[in-house]
């Protein structure tokens, strides 16, 4: 039986695109972020990025980093790095962390790292949101200009009170039912060990005495479901409740102390609950 002409034809120009175009090699892929990663300004900060191969070819190849900042209408290059050389294999998803220096910023600043594969090929862009490094300054303030006491066994908060010059006690060695301020942040905890057996009683001596309270709690290892942060009104202020995950790493994770300031603000002006805004018919 012989092969049609057409058959062979086709064929040949088959061979031939092969030959002028050959297939694209492996190329990966950025995993994006649901959400921008928060920084601070300066250098050594950790921007984690994942990359998946979706070919059955492995890829090699020497990836940069572009930093650009941005704005509503404009994005201004900052700096260019040679991150690493990559290596994925078929179908392989890895987690990779960059250590990246941003330029000061004097208040919330939108960055975009572009990551490109030899000279300009971009396999993709993470967002990330650079910080000021004096974002707990607003805790004077809210303290009303007294001291703000501070119960603080992992001494994660007192030396970033003392690098800002902010006024605090430490309710560890005076006593929590001792403080005359406005405001006091208790925890965070390593583990309940940690926390004075009678400290409720503490704290609801303090809340008698309309002092807006944070209670961080510790680490929990049962599978209890809590709500991530509540608040219990007394007189004019309230205790809130807050569950360690929010304020995790505080010196290091600008999303911990945003979160840290607005619970100091909810206590000091309680909110009553209400139903969410129901979406029009």
């Amino acid at each position: 039986m012989k092969t049609p002409a057409i058959t062979l034809h086709c064929i040949a120009l088959g061979l031939i695109f092969w030959v002028l175009f050959p297939a694209a090699g492996a190329q990966p892929e950025l995993v994006t972020n649901t959400e921008p990663q928060r920084v601070f300004f300066g250098e050594a900060e950790k921007i984690f990025i994942s990359f998946h191969n979706a070919s059955d070819q492995i890829f090699e190849g020497e990836i940069h980093a572009r930093i650009f900042q941005t704005s509503s209408a404009t994005a201004a290059q900052v700096g260019k790095i040679f991150w690493k050389k990559l290596q994925l294999l078929p179908g392989q998803t890895v987690l990779e962390s960059a250590r990246l220096s941003f330029p000061e910023v004097k208040a919330e600043t939108k960055f975009l790292i572009q990551w490109v594969e030899g000279t300009n090929h971009i396999i993709g862009r993470t967002e990330v949101l650079v910080y000021p490094t004096n974002l707990l300054e607003e805790l004077k303030p809210l303290a009303g200009n007294r001291t703000l006491g501070v119960f603080d066994p992992q001494n994660q908060l007192k030396p970033l009170l003392k690098n800002l010059n902010l006024d605090s006690a430490d309710l560890e060695n005076s006593g929590l039912t001792n403080f005359l301020g406005k405001l006091a942040i208790v925890g965070p905890f390593r583990s309940r060990s940690q926390e004075p057996d009678d400290l409720p009683t503490q704290i609801k001596t303090l809340a008698k005495k309309n002092v807006a309270v944070i209670w961080i709690q510790p680490p929990e290892k049962h599978g209890e479901i809590k709500p991530s942060f509540y608040s219990v009104p007394d007189r004019q202020t309230a205790t809130v409740i807050v569950q360690p995950e929010l304020v995790s790493n505080l010196p290091e994770n600008p999303r911990s102390q945003l979160n840290l300031i607005y619970f100091c603000k909810l206590a000091l002006n309680p909110q009553p609950l209400v139903l969410p805004d129901l979406l029009p018919p």
